[in-house]
């Protein structure tokens, strides 16, 4: 009876565990099913999206690149193309084997697997494994998508920026780096109507990463390409002018200097160089990144003696001085302590003409233009005036907005700040304790010699749209009567004859050739100035009844006896001015 019992309990308490084992995986299955509901019914669409947005790949298509002509003759012709490259993209979370994929990527790609390993083992799901890849290299890594072996590898298209004439004009152009984006030169100031604006792709891709292009979630956004731009230059005059300044610098065992032609009337940059220069094309293996700078337009010097034409100028346009005027020259001038005096051999102190200022480069000349600004002493009133001329109708101290990068704006003492003023401007006014760059004072001699008209300086002919229609760069006035006519017509004849006494080189007979030398002292990193360093200058103007090009020439620190202006700056503008009449078109002298 008692056995009876206790199996009795046995068999009851048995048959509890299994009633509360289904109830555990009843409730247990319910979960579940309510879980499942959750997720297929109430949260559906939210996962849908979810899951879709895993297989959404965001893709950006490149704009092309504007194309940058020049002329040569009567037609435009590239100075920089684009060819078409592919940069090699991993997305390391849909990679599926990345052993077996950094093995054959690396033999397509000439890259060691551990390297490409690192990539692939990244969080990011965007590397690039490889650089402006061959349209060759492309294909072979598609296939291999196409077929399976690798997955999650994609190419992007990119341009990579071409030079058919090497580095012709190489600081003028600027380059673009490895981002797209426009560096120094024209590359630079004009990125954004170059560059254009890409356009966009969003696709549903396989497991591969492979887009489905039949599916209704793909988003394009088709690219806008940049603009073509048709430059100013004239590739037969800066072939020219670059063999000219290599030529000229040798000569005068000077390591670096510039020159530039530009048309007085348009304020168009006809051909622009410096040396020493680089390749665009191999621009990451430049190691002085100052060799990038178009040194006419972003490093400016104190001009010297070439100053002396602008101060005349203003001189005359205030009528502070007649043209044909006398006055006595002492020789030397003491300003505010400080001793201005001429060279030994202008002949010590005598009765000068205004012309004669330019025809000997006299710095008392100058400071005694200076003076009669003034009403006869440096004050205030002779301050302010030469500051006025220097700034509101030469443009010194200001960016021309030529369309370049880093372009400076020099620097113009101020009239009313700072100790000595009397001193600097005086200094001023033949070219020293100021600086401009030499587009500045191009343009401002062209503004003298042109009728009295500044115009902006241009590097830019025109523009192409995606029309296809070219569309041509008006000139642009910045200043009206910066001399009047009179004064423009005296200041051609000045410096017509500075050249028939001092630069026989230049003349030729039936055209109008006219310039100033300057030689300038190099100032000392802690102040004051060497006595035995200087830059050498020289600016003028050809043509025949009128100035047809203004020519600017710079050389740094020559190694010549004699004055940096005449002997190193002066052959090369006499070289360019005898070009220029022999090979484009200048006109003569018609009586």
């Amino acid at each position: 009876m008692r056995s009876y019992i206790m199996n009795k309990s046995f068999l009851v308490s048995t048959h509890s565990r299994i009633r509360l084992l289904y109830v555990v995986i009843i409730l247990m299955l319910g979960t579940f099913i309510v879980r499942l509901f959750y997720l297929q019914v109430v949260r559906y669409d939210y996962y849908q999206n979810l899951a879709q947005e895993a297989q959404l790949k965001r893709y950006e298509i490149p704009a092309t690149r504007g194309t940058i002509f020049a002329s040569d003759g009567e037609n435009s012709v590239p100075l920089v193309l684009n060819e078409r490259r592919y940069n090699i993209v991993a997305d390391p979370q849909i990679i599926t084997n990345k052993e077996q994929t950094a093995t054959k990527l690396s033999e397509v790609l000439s890259l060691s697997k551990d390297n490409i390993l690192k990539h692939l083992n990244a969080k990011n799901r965007y590397e690039i494994l490889a650089k402006k890849q061959t349209t060759a290299v492309k294909k072979r890594i598609a296939d291999m998508m196409t077929q399976g072996t690798i997955t999650g590898i994609f190419s992007k298209t990119v341009s990579q920026r071409v030079y058919p004439n090497g580095s012709l004009a190489s600081q003028v152009l600027g380059f673009v780096n490895d981002d797209g984006v426009g560096n120094y030169g024209i590359e630079q100031a004009l990125n954004g109507v170059l560059s254009g604006k890409n356009g966009k792709v969003r696709a549903l891709t396989d497991s591969r990463g492979v887009p489905l292009l039949a599916s209704g979630k793909n988003v394009s956004i088709d690219p806008v390409d940049g603009q073509n731009i048709t430059l100013t230059i004239d590739i037969a005059m800066q072939k020219q002018l670059e063999g000219i300044l290599k030529k000229g610098l040798e000569h005068a065992k000077s390591k670096s200097g510039s020159a530039l032609i530009m048309d007085p009337h348009t304020g168009a940059i006809k051909a622009m160089a410096n040396l020493p220069t680089y390749d665009p094309t191999n621009f990451t293996k430049v190691k002085d990144p100052q060799v990038f700078n178009n040194a006419t337009v972003s490093s400016p010097l104190e001009p010297g003696s070439i100053m002396k034409t602008l101060t005349t100028a203003a001189a005359l346009d205030l009528k502070a001085v007649k043209k044909d005027q006398s006055f006595f020259d002492p020789s030397f001038y003491i300003v505010n302590g400080f001793r201005i005096h001429d060279i030994a051999e202008d002949g010590g102190a005598r009765t000068r003409t205004v012309s004669d200022i330019l025809q000997y480069s006299l710095n008392t000349g100058a400071t005694w233009l200076l003076m009669q600004m003034g009403g006869g002493e440096i004050n205030k009133q002779a301050r302010d005036n030469w500051y006025n001329y220097m700034t509101n109708h030469f443009q010194f101290g200001k960016i021309t907005n030529v369309e370049q990068g880093f372009e400076e704006p020099g620097i113009i003492p101020n009239p009313d700040k700072g100790y000595a003023l009397n001193l600097k401007f005086a200094n001023s006014a033949f070219g020293q304790g100021m600086s401009v760059t030499p587009l500045q004072m191009a343009s401002a001699v062209s503004a003298i010699v042109n009728g009295g008209t500044f115009y902006q300086p241009t590097l830019i002919a025109g523009y192409t749209g995606l029309d296809g229609i070219f569309v041509a760069n008006s000139p642009k006035v910045v200043e009206k009567n910066v001399v009047s006519k009179e004064v423009s017509k005296i200041m051609i004849g000045f410096m017509d004859n500075i050249v028939e006494t001092n630069n026989f080189a230049a003349i030729r007979k039936g055209y109008q050739v006219g310039g100033k030398t300057g030689t300038a002292q190099v100032a000392r990193p802690g102040g004051g100035y060497y006595d035995d360093i200087f830059n050498g200058t020289y600016v003028g103007y050809v043509g025949g009844n009128t100035p047809q090009y203004v020519i600017m020439v710079r050389v740094d620190r020559p190694k010549l006896r004699g004055y940096a202006g005449s002997q190193a700056a002066g052959p090369i503008f006499a070289s360019l001015s005898n070009m220029l009449i022999d090979n484009f078109s200048v006109e003569a002298i018609s009586r």
